[in-house]
């Protein structure tokens, strides 16, 4: 696969490559080197980048949805608003990276390096965090799990329902009346 002049393959090197919003899914760059590569908004769903080496690359609000990330070299890597959900990050180096405001839902980071990573905003809900390192990381506003809905938000939204409810069959029966 050839995407603005770059071989796309296993081990390839793309260093400083310029893939801003490229369609990369399920692409097969394992160990590749993307040091400094512009990865903004690219979608990388199901890509296998095992061992891949991100070094620095800006990876802003790239898609990278059931991506296999194990063993990446994501070192101040910059993943601002990236979609990481279901992603499979084991033994992930994360070290410095920014993740602000970052899905990573549901995504397998067990034994991932995050020292000094940015996960301000973050979302981990259902995140695997075995033995993953946050030392010196920014988890301000970092969301751990689901915020349950209390009973009363519930009931003001039944009652709220009731009441549409009743006003759609008033209106269906006043149109069948005619």
């Amino acid at each position: 696969m050839e995407i603005n002049g770059y071989e796309i393959k296993q081990g390839a090197d793309l260093k400083d490559a310029d893939l801003k919003d490229a369609d990369l899914r399920g692409a097969n760059l394992r160990g590749a080197n993307l040091v400094g590569a512009n990865l903004v908004g690219a979608d990388l769903r199901y890509a296998n980048l095992e061992g891949a080496i991100l070094v620095g690359a800006d990876l802003r609000y790239a898609i990278l949805e059931n991506t296999n990330l194990q063993g990446a070299y994501l070192k101040g890597a910059y993943l601002k608003g990236a979609n990481l959900w279901g992603a499979d990050l084991e033994g992930a180096d994360l070290e410095g990276a920014n993740l602000e405001d970052a899905n990573l839902e549901d995504a397998n980071l067990e034994g991932a390096n995050l020292v000094a990573a940015n996960l301000e905003g973050a979302n981990l809900e259902g995140a695997n965090l075995w033995g993953t390192n946050f030392e010196g990381a920014n988890v301000k506003r970092t969301i751990l799990e689901k915020k349950e809905e209390s009973q009363d938000d519930k009931d003001i939204k039944i009652k709220e329902l009731e009441e549409e409810n009743k006003k759609l069959k008033d209106a269906l029966k006043a149109l069948l009346d005619t």
